[in-house]
């Protein structure tokens, strides 16, 4: 969602947003009007695989995100890793004027292995803790996630954003978790060594990062709270049998002022425009 409004996408990508609980058929389009996709007019997401299947019953578990063919209503690409990636470059005909060039071709190697630790140590990462059925799983996640919390932490003492002096692919890659990590991950998911805000460089990095204002606006603090801590299937893990949400903790601080721009050769500038190239 962050990439495309970044790069101008929403102009001819429709969006269609399910809620944060699933029924016995999966997700439902609860947040947007009638509850209904805008423009398919479908309630549950599972609609769009079963026009792939030839009794039209999907049988497996359908998974978000999903793009769409608008015409035939059928999915097209269920894959969330790489498609940041083809939003980036498949769709580039599509971009806005001016907009950011977040896959950079000079630093594509790097930004693809950047993708697979982000992906695996702190995306899936901080569910391995989460989802662990043993101490001893619980333990080897938890260790591993906030090792990998530290390599990054000591990767922005001396760089702006991950690769460097603009924001890459990468950073919107790392920010969801960040972002989620005090309202729910630091409890729902015993998660608990330190918070974000413990640690002086991700915790400035991801307040920058917040404070664009395509990446705010596709920051939703109340319906992570909500998902995390009273979907049926999460409430369990931290024992929340009376279906409270939590007040905290305060999101306001994520306006606090930050100035990184120290870090960076053109502190004005947090992306490089594709026309002029990296």
């Amino acid at each position: 969602m962050i990439t495309r409004r970044l790069l101008g996408l929403d102009k001819v990508i429709s969006l269609g947003t399910t809620g944060i609980f699933r029924d016995p058929k999966g997700w439902v389009f609860t947040e947007d009007e009638g509850e209904k996709d805008p423009v398919l007019g479908i309630h549950y997401l599972k609609e769009i695989y079963d026009r792939d299947c030839p009794d039209g019953d999907y049988k497996e578990r359908p998974t978000v995100p999903v793009i769409a063919d608008t015409v035939t209503g059928k999915g097209v690409n269920n894959d969330h890793f790489w498609i940041p990636i083809y939003f980036d470059t498949a769709w580039k005909p599509f971009h806005k004027a001016g907009a950011p060039d977040l896959y950079p071709e000079a630093f594509r190697e790097e930004i693809n292995e950047l993708n697979h630790f982000i992906f695996e140590r702190i995306n899936n990462g901080v569910y391995d803790v989460g989802f662990a059925r043993s101490q001893e799983a619980y333990e080897k996640a938890y260790h591993r996630f906030f090792e990998a919390l530290d390599i990054l932490e000591k990767r922005l003492e001396d760089r702006r954003f991950l690769l460097g002096d603009y924001i890459t692919d990468s950073d919107i890659r790392l920010y969801p978790t960040l972002v989620r990590f005090d309202a729910v991950y630091f409890q729902v998911f015993h998660a608990n060594k330190k918070k974000l805000i413990d640690y002086k460089n991700l915790w400035a990095y991801a307040r920058e990062l917040y404070q664009i204002s395509e990446i705010k606006e596709s920051t939703y603090f109340d319906i992570y709270k909500r998902h995390y801590q009273l979907s049926p299937h999460l409430k369990p893990l931290w024992g929340n049998i009376y279906s409270i949400k939590a007040k905290g903790p305060d999101v306001s601080v994520w306006e606090e002022p930050v100035d990184r721009g120290h870090l960076s050769a053109y502190p004005e500038e947090k992306f490089k425009k594709e026309q002029s190239g990296y």
